[in-house]
């Protein structure tokens, strides 16, 4: 599959680094619509003092987008032999555990420029409609691949309840 991350006792598997293309694509599409927005009041107004708004906000994306390298190399994830670990986040970390058995729907999605760079994303859903899952920037055939082999499992897991 993608590129692995060896942890003591576990193996991480990472999302594919051209996911950061695609991340660094939709945080400067954001930070320009949200610099534009911020900037109207000044505009319309004529107040000096006013664009100071979107200069902040011009700057927070900025470094949004500085960090993006190192938020998807954080993104990993991990088939154990009774559920499916899912981790992301630098300084609040999210780590998921989904058992097999929980699993309802395993779905791909693929945004036009993932699509162009070959990505897609795994979407789990499950029972309880706060556990949904998305696992984004995988190889298409690796999600492919990942989304049968979590189907398979969950039937399995499923026909032993």
């Amino acid at each position: 599959m993608t590129d692995r991350l060896e942890l003591p006792g576990t193996t991480w598997r990472r999302v594919s680094p051209k996911y950061i293309v695609v991340d660094v694509v939709g945080s400067i599409i954001s930070g320009i619509m949200a610099t534009a927005v911020t900037s109207l009041p000044a505009y319309f107004s004529h107040v000096a003092w006013l664009w100071i708004l979107p200069a902040v906000v011009a700057v927070i994306s900025i470094i949004t987008i500085a960090f993006v390298p190192r938020r998807v190399k954080s993104i990993g994830y991990q088939l154990r032999e009774d559920d499916f670990i899912f981790r992301r986040g630098l300084m609040f970390q999210r780590f998921v555990a989904v058992p097999y058995g929980r699993m309802q729907l395993v779905d791909i999605n693929r945004g036009p420029l993932a699509r162009a760079l070959g990505l897609s994303e795994l979407k789990f859903v499950t029972a309880a409609a706060s556990s949904g899952v998305v696992l984004p920037g995988l190889v298409h055939e690796d999600a492919e691949e990942l989304r049968d082999r979590l189907v398979e499992l969950a039937e399995s897991r499923r026909a032993g309840l």
